[in-house]
């Protein structure tokens, strides 16, 4: 048996190992501390902070580039029409059923077993493997917290289910709360100035502006006002309307560059809650998704957002699985697309010069 052969049984092993126990976001410690043993049970000095933990594969080396693979241990709540116990991974000839089997225990076991395959061989790169927490919820306590502990990543392999194809761009996020303002008065007397009326104008702005920059993978900036507060009787003229936009970005613009435009030509306040989950993107001519072309894997542009949101290097969302499973009752993953995605994943990373 192979040294690959082996460390994909055992991911295999670990993974149903993780899915029996509860990993809800930012509840992680079980399968936090699972996941450091079993690596220091492999003889390599494990970090932890919080639930997060990594461990590089040779002593670091200042003039060499640094990958990082990543992928998270958290999970959803599993809502209440699964038809099978989501914390005992279930196997089914091929298919292996649980909570986090897809979203993203398969991913997180095959870069670790890819890790731990090219561990002890000479790179011409520094290798990182961390396993993370809080990424369902964008927690702040998540990758994000360790990325200074890691230092300069030139390349960060995030692993998620894409079914082994390579994501080269994912779009943000912003949420902006904004707020019209006008004068409180009777309805009944020509009195006050309606706030809600002051709002329409920006509203329609927010549902009928394109922005210039079009993404190759990505599409256009899509706005959607989501959500509307106004007034407090049917008899009193309104001196406030709230709204709220959900803004997914392309990888043409920064959140806080989207921001400023946005400011430029709305007359009511504009308030982003953060500007953390930026879009991001890959070179088309960088050679990792230069060789995974070479190999047939196709690329595409992601619409859902991962922990790339947080990373400020380059990064490619790609592992094993499929995304339309992630978050479903009786989500499951199949042993062959683990055992596939190894495979893919050491033929893209041996060797390779980033």
């Amino acid at each position: 048996m192979t040294l690959l052969e082996q460390n994909t049984i055992e991911a295999i092993d670990l993974l149903k190992k993780l899915i029996q126990v509860q990993s809800f976001s930012r509840e992680e410690e079980g399968v936090s501390e699972m996941m450091a043993d079993y690596l220091s049970s492999k003889g390599l000095k494990v970090n932890r902070q919080g639930n997060n933990v990594w461990c590089w594969a040779q002593k670091y080396d200042s003039a060499k580039p640094t990958i990082l693979l990543n992928s998270h241990l958290d999970t959803v709540k599993p809502s209440k029409k699964w038809t099978y116990d989501p914390f005992q991974a279930t196997i089914e000839g091929d298919r292996l059923t649980g909570l986090g089997s897809n979203d993203a225990g398969g991913p997180l076991v095959s870069l670790m077993a890819t890790f731990l395959t090219l561990k002890d061989t000479e790179q011409k790169y520094n290798l990182v493997f961390a396993a993370t927490a809080e990424e369902e919820v964008s927690g702040q306590k998540g990758v994000a917290s360790i990325l200074s502990e890691l230092g300069k990543i030139d390349l960060g392999v995030v692993g998620e289910p894409t079914q082994m194809h390579m994501a080269v761009a994912e779009k943000g996020l912003m949420v902006l709360d904004c707020e019209a303002h006008g004068k409180t008065g009777h309805a009944a007397r020509n009195e006050g100035d309606n706030a809600l009326y002051k709002a329409l104008p920006d509203i329609e702005w927010f549902k009928n502006h394109q922005f210039e920059k079009v993404s190759p993978h990505l599409g256009a900036v899509k706005m959607t006002v989501t959500q509307i507060q106004s007034g407090s009787q049917h008899n009193v003229v309104p001196d406030s309307c709230r709204f709220v936009v959900d803004i997914r970005l392309n990888e043409c613009y920064s959140n806080k560059e989207l921001h400023q435009i946005i400011q430029n030509n709305v007359k009511c306040d504009v308030i982003a809650r953060s500007y953390r989950l930026n879009s991001s993107s890959i070179s088309m001519d960088h050679p990792f998704v230069k060789r995974g072309i070479e190999m047939g894997r196709e690329y595409y542009g992601s619409p859902t957002t991962s922990d790339q949101a947080v990373m400020d290097f380059t990064t490619i969302k790609m592992g094993p699985g499929d995304s339309a499973r992630s978050h479903t009752p009786d989500e499951y993953i199949l042993l062959n697309e683990i055992r596939e995605g190894v495979k893919i994943y050491i033929k893209l990373l041996d060797g390779l010069i980033v």
